[in-house]
């Protein structure tokens, strides 16, 4: 039998085993990471070295962004049909209303023209007595002359006997109540006025009413003064009244050459036997 050559017995390693095996020359080595927090690297040049900025958070209540613009009439067109069609007849309404108002408003301060004439009964109805203009104080002859309106009653006496009270001057009455008011009444300023106009227009010379009109003025009249009044006055009962107008002219200025003579004109009209109808309980029956 040959004898064979003992094979070398492999030596084993005294060192640490090695993980890996080594890398070829030219490779990159990757160190393994250690369980220590890894270190920050160096910023590039240019790039800011502090920490990232963030958003404040808000301190009050959440902002919600606003929509985009494409929604814009997302809400009305978000409504039910019933909905969106309940506001378009407002809306028409509405215009329609407002066109009227300023029509019949011009139409009655307007010069005299084809619509004044046809329908200008139903624009006055429309405009007297809440949407009224007063021009004359840019007319071109101004209103010059102080107007007030006065009245006594004839009464009754409890004795059975009749008397008669002194002048009240009505419109005294009403200036002082305007008089330091910033916002006077609308019936406070112009009742009393508009009724003696009315009256005047309806009557001639000889205060005879001419028409309907002419009656209803003399009623609006008693109606004014019996509400100023009352049923008693002086201890008595009225049983008559009388209403007169103090016409002043306005004296001109010093440095006018202007002569106006400011004498008080009086109109007196006729005594006038009060009726259930004149007295303020009427317009609660």
């Amino acid at each position: 039998m040959a004898d064979t050559e003992p094979q070398p017995a492999e030596r084993e390693p005294t060192g640490p085993e090695p993980t890996e095996s080594a890398p070829h020359r030219g490779e990159p080595t990757e160190r393994e990471p250690t369980e220590s927090a890894p270190q920050e690297t160096e910023p590039h040049r240019g790039e800011p070295t502090g920490p990232e900025p963030t958003s404040p958070e808000p301190t009050g209540p959440e902002r919600t962004e606003s929509p985009p613009d494409g929604d814009a009439a997302e809400p009305l067109t978000a409504l039910s049909l019933p909905a969106q069609l309940i506001i378009a007849v407002a809306i028409a309404v509405a215009a329609v209303a407002a066109a009227i108002h300023l029509s019949a408003a011009f139409l009655n301060v307007s010069p005299p023209n084809t619509l004044t004439k046809r329908h200008g009964a139903a624009i006055d109805d429309y405009v007297y007595p809440e949407f009224e203009r007063v021009w004359k104080l840019f007319a071109p002859n101004p209103l010059q002359q102080n107007i007030a309106v006065q009245t006594r009653a004839e009464i009754r006496t409890p004795d059975g006997g009749t008397a008669t009270t002194g002048w009240r001057d009505l419109s005294a009455q009403d200036g002082a109540a305007i008089h330091h008011n910033p916002l006077p009444s609308h019936t406070q300023q112009n009742e009393l006025r508009r009724a003696w106009e009315f009256y005047v227009g309806s009557h001639d010379a000889r205060e005879r009413p001419q028409g309907m009109r002419g009656n209803l003025s003399e009623q609006y009249i008693r109606r004014i003064v019996m509400l100023r009044l009352g049923r008693e006055e002086d201890g008595g009962t009225v049983q008559r009244i009388q209403v007169r107008s103090a016409t002043t002219p306005v004296a001109p200025p010093p440095w006018s050459d202007e002569k106006i003579d400011t004498k008080t004109v009086y109109r007196t009209l006729p005594w006038w036997t009060v009726t259930s109808d004149d007295l303020p309980e009427a317009k609660r029956r």
